[in-house]
């Protein structure tokens, strides 16, 4: 090495990170249902919570609403993969809609598990992000029993009709640390508290935050690739400045990277949110390449191998026909299949 050349740039590139199995099997259900079922096909709010898949999916047919009365009667409509109430799925019946149902099948345990505490009479403590259309859709299964916790002052307010029988459930997309500091509050307020009987947290957001974790002390620059509504993805930009990272931005793709973050910057972490295809990495690794970063260092702290089956309208209707007119002993809306 030259006097003057200066200390080598390398990128230190997350895993896992990107998609996760939900979020791949919903993505698989727009794009099989507009194959097999041609357009138009309708989804109620955004499939998952990247701009870049809703974009793409726009592009091939796919029509994206905010509510079920946009939906034409005699259509099919796509749940997202962050779930609905029960109340969605009596719209579209009341609409005569055929559903098709991409809830990620964790989110489909947690409604499972809330419908079952609330029939036990039981208090439910939600622990969650206000407005996240995940968190809409479970307090839409037991309204009346279930209490939101966004933060600490939540934790204070809640009251409940008796103190041994309440009990915690998590929005998934939380990781593992962040649920359990908020049950450790929880139960100095609540001794009693129960917990759920399985682990409802996705896997997904503690390994992508554990793979941040182990890279950030060494970061002179994080970027994460993440749409700004998808809490897995600005949740990265937090850990990556609580572990050590200089700095940290969330970006769509590698258009929004500003060349000032690189002037002081050696060591580049790259990572990517949960709903994030690995084409939008790609082109952040292009775009660090023609910057001078030409070294990458893949840091995996974890292997994923979980998938899920796609919804089970694919194979009990081959038409859009056969969806739209069932047999009168079949469902209209059929609830997420959840084989692994």
């Amino acid at each position: 090495m030259s006097a003057t050349a200066g200390p080598r740039k390398r990128v230190l590139l997350a895993a896992p990170r990107g998609f996760c199995a939900g979020v791949d099997r919903a993505v698989a259900t727009v794009e099989r249902a507009l194959d097999q079922y041609g357009v138009p096909i309708y989804v109620r709010k955004q499939i998952v919570h990247n701009k870049h898949v809703v974009q793409t999916l726009e592009k091939k047919g796919a029509i994206f609403v905010d509510k079920t009365e946009e939906v034409p009667e005699g259509s099919i409509m796509i749940f997202s993969a962050h779930g609905v109430a029960p109340a969605v799925h009596d719209e579209a019946e009341r609409g005569k809609i055929a559903t098709i149902d991409a809830t990620c099948p964790l989110v489909t345990k947690v409604h499972n598990e809330a419908a079952r505490f609330a029939s036990e009479d039981y208090d439910i403590l939600l622990i969650g992000q206000e407005g996240h259309d995940e968190v809409v859709g479970t307090m839409g299964v037991a309204p009346d029993r279930i209490h939101l916790v966004d933060d600490a002052q939540d934790v204070k307010s809640i009251r409940v009709r008796d103190e041994s029988k309440v009990v915690w459930l998590s929005q998934t997309t939380l990781s593992v640390d962040e649920a359990m500091a908020s049950v450790d509050q929880l139960k100095e307020h609540f001794p009693l508290l129960a917990s759920p009987p399985s682990d409802d947290i996705c896997y997904a957001a503690q390994n992508r935050q554990a793979a941040v974790r182990q890279i950030a002390p060494e970061c002179d620059l994080l970027i994460v690739v993440g749409s700004k509504n998808s809490h897995n993805s600005t949740r990265l930009v937090e850990v990556g400045l609580e572990y050590g990272a200089r700095a940290a931005h969330l970006v769509d793709s590698a258009d929004e990277i500003d060349d000032a973050w690189l002037k002081t910057a050696t060591v580049v972490g790259l990572t990517s949110g949960a709903s994030v295809p690995e084409i939008l990495i790609e082109g952040v690794l292009d775009w660090l390449s023609e910057h001078g970063y030409n070294s990458t260092e893949t840091v995996r702290t974890a292997t994923e191998t979980q998938h899920f089956a796609l919804p089970r309208e694919f194979t009990r209707a081959r038409t859009r026909t056969e969806l739209l007119d069932p047999p009168r002993s079949k469902e209209t809306s059929v609830s997420a299949d959840t084989e692994v």
